[in-house]
């Protein structure tokens, strides 16, 4: 499926939701040479896709299409919790040029200097830094084959390697290009479908706050036979993200899944230059539940594309780290519906506390089998969190 991105025109300096023009984006024309990273081809094989909604932000520069996309995407939170975003700004040859960033991460720094800047987060609780191949244990003894490599919106906040540092003023470009012209104009548009003030998010997703929204750089690697078979084909449990809002680059190896409300796996399609964008644990307890983290997982490709590496892109934001996760009890549409705690008020934990808690033990120690069949459980913070196979 390829939609056309079309040159989108200033709309007003002072536009929330206005998208910079092609020159305003464009990063300098003297750029540092990353070898190129050839994307897999689209799989051929007729897959289960998920239906998702398709929301075009160029829309939300306007008050008729601002409430146009409000109820688009309340519904789309509410039935899925994952839809694209068409027409944010970003033009192709920016999003491959990242890509090919993106792959120094992994081809361009050896192993002995991967280690020194592993981001050991059992022990730190942060995911800043590698994520290095084999850190986790999937299944029956398995463990992982992805790599990623995190850096906070503040990309000076942490040493980087050699071969990521002269591209750090494009890094910068990026996570700032996701934060500002969409994450922002996302969250303005779940406050207005909350019936609050639209600068209500906004104001607690700061982009200089102190907090580990970040940009990450994934690889995925393909797995042996037996490896597949020992784990069912899955590379990575469902689960929920623990921050707000996901923001994913698409890319075309088919390998990410989402479960719907009756239980059923779904694929997630390749959309050219589209972002897949979904929700996390701190909205669904800043909602009081109104809006649910989505299950998702990562498993085998399918056949035609089970050769290739999936390289991708993400932006994973979060609250501000003092925020403390209680519902917006002031949303008029939160009070019609009824609010469902996860935890008490007095008990509720910080967006830090929360984040601490479940990196730590993502993947770290040995899950409890729940009554449901195919779901494993931890405690974390006092609240129960679900893996499911």
């Amino acid at each position: 499926m390829r939609i056309k991105q079309p040159h989108q025109r200033r709309v007003s300096d002072s536009c929330a939701y206005c998208i910079p023009e092609e020159s305003d984006i464009m990063p300098s024309t003297t750029l540092p040479y990353a070898p190129h990273y050839e994307p897999a081809p689209v799989t051929q094989e007729d897959l289960k896709w998920a239906d998702l909604a398709v929301i075009d932000l160029s829309k939300a520069s306007t008050p008729e299409g601002r409430a146009e996309l409000v109820t688009q995407l309340s519904i789309a939170l509410r039935n899925h919790g994952f839809f694209y975003v068409i027409n944010h700004g970003y033009i192709p040859a920016q999003n491959e040029r990242m890509l090919d960033i993106a792959d120094r991460a992994f081809t361009g720094v050896s192993a002995e200097e991967k280690q020194l800047y592993a981001s050991n987060s059992k022990e730190t609780g942060s995911w800043q830094g590698y994520k290095l191949r084999n850190y986790w244990v999937i299944d029956n003894g398995v463990h992982d084959q992805v790599e990623h490599y995190n850096i906070n919106r503040d990309v000076t906040k942490k040493k980087h390697p050699e071969a990521i540092k002269p591209f750090l003023p494009e890094i910068d470009a990026f996570a700032r290009f996701n934060h500002h012209l969409v994450l922002h104009p996302i969250l303005r548009l779940i406050a207005l479908s909350l019936e609050l003030p639209e600068e209500e998010l906004v104001n607690i997703h700061g982009f200089n706050a102190v907090g580990e929204t970040y940009a990450r750089f994934m690889k995925y690697y393909p797995r042996s036979a037996e490896e597949e078979t020992k784990t069912k084909n899955v590379w990575l449990k469902g689960h929920t993200d623990f921050g707000s809002i996901t923001i994913l680059w698409s890319q075309p190896v088919s390998a990410l899944q989402i479960q719907t409300k009756n239980g059923e796996w779904q694929w997630i399609k390749h959309i050219d230059n589209a972002l897949v964008v979904s929700a996390g644990d701190a909205l669904e307890f800043l909602t009081g539940g109104y809006y649910k983290g989505t299950i998702h997982r990562v498993r085998q490709p399918p056949a035609d594309q089970q050769s290739y590496t999936r390289l991708g892109l993400f932006y994973f934001a979060g609250p501000d780290d003092a925020v403390r996760l209680t519902p917006l009890v002031a949303s008029p549409v939160l009070q019609r519906a009824g609010i469902q705690r996860r935890f008490e008020d007095d008990t509720a934990p910080t967006m830090e506390q929360w984040r601490r808690g479940r990196t730590s033990a993502y993947g770290a120690k040995e899950l409890k089998q729940s009554k449901e069949d195919g779901i494993e459980e931890e405690v974390i913070n006092g609240v129960l969190v679900k893996h499911y196979n």
